[in-house]
């Protein structure tokens, strides 16, 4: 299962994203181009394992789509994509225009039942407070037979605290956002307790396998080899090993 998903999940590819994400801050295109196609490749595979279909065609819909820089990856494999995003300032960053963006919450998605054949979020979960009620907006809009993808940054993996750093989320998400602010003298992009929240996997894990009207197809973690993904299978280890968990429903 999952055989063309789990060949791109390669150490190679670890790597190359794991430096580009130093870019973040300073350069984001140099960030988010390079994650764009990975996220885009990534869907592929999972519509083509676990539907038999590639893209082309299909309807996508980007929760939390940010600045647009998934827009070229989508649309380079044929699918109508569509990002929704409740930041203007986020739309309009790098001067990117998409067509067809909506201003919208995830929370409240401004989309009919059963509107797209895929929908799918990336790292936006930790930063709403009701992640799981999000995660049921998705599976609404999702079309029956179609796949729900969210994809979120783990509270106790090593990045939990974004750019606040790699050890002082441990400490505390109000330690962490203190510090930065006083090394800096000013708050991060990303605030605990406001734009930032602790989420961790069972929390996902226990949504995804109570959740009516659809089906968990697939858990692994986003960034990790392929032969690294039992760490999702192991109750607090995964806390700290898995840094970012992708879970996969499909809808009835």
């Amino acid at each position: 299962m999952l055989s063309a998903t789990r060949q791109r999940a390669t150490l190679r590819r670890s790597w190359t994203l794991l430096r580009a994400l130093r870019h973040e801050q300073t350069t984001p295109e140099k960030f988010y181009r390079p994650l764009a196609r990975d996220t885009a490749s990534l869907l592929e595979a999972l519509h083509r394992d676990l539907l038999g279909t590639s893209l082309r065609g299909r309807r996508v819909l980007d929760v939390g789509g940010g600045p647009g820089y998934f827009a070229d990856a989508f649309a380079a494999r044929g699918a109508t994509y569509v990002p929704v995003e409740p930041d203007v300032g986020e739309m309009a960053a790098a001067g990117i225009t998409v067509p067809g963006a909506v201003r919208g919450s995830g929370l409240d998605l401004p989309f009919r039942d059963d509107a797209f054949d895929l929908v799918y979020s990336s790292n936006v979960a930790e930063h709403v407070p009701d992640p799981w009620a999000m995660g049921d907006e998705m599976l609404r809009v999702t079309g029956p037979g179609g796949l729900c993808v969210l994809s979120y940054t783990v509270w106790l993996g090593p990045f939990g605290g974004h750019e606040t750093g790699v050890w002082e989320h441990y400490v505390g998400g109000d330690f962490a956002r203190d510090r930065y602010t006083a090394r800096h003298g000013r708050e991060p992009k990303n605030v605990f307790g406001r734009s930032l929240f602790a989420v961790s996997c069972a929390d996902g894990l226990r949504w995804a396998r109570s959740v009516a009207g659809a089906e968990l197809v697939a858990t692994f973690p986003r960034y990790h080899p392929s032969w690294a993904w039992w760490l999702v299978r192991v109750p607090l280890l995964r806390e700290f090993g898995v840094s970012n968990l992708v879970v996969v429903l499909r809808k009835n």
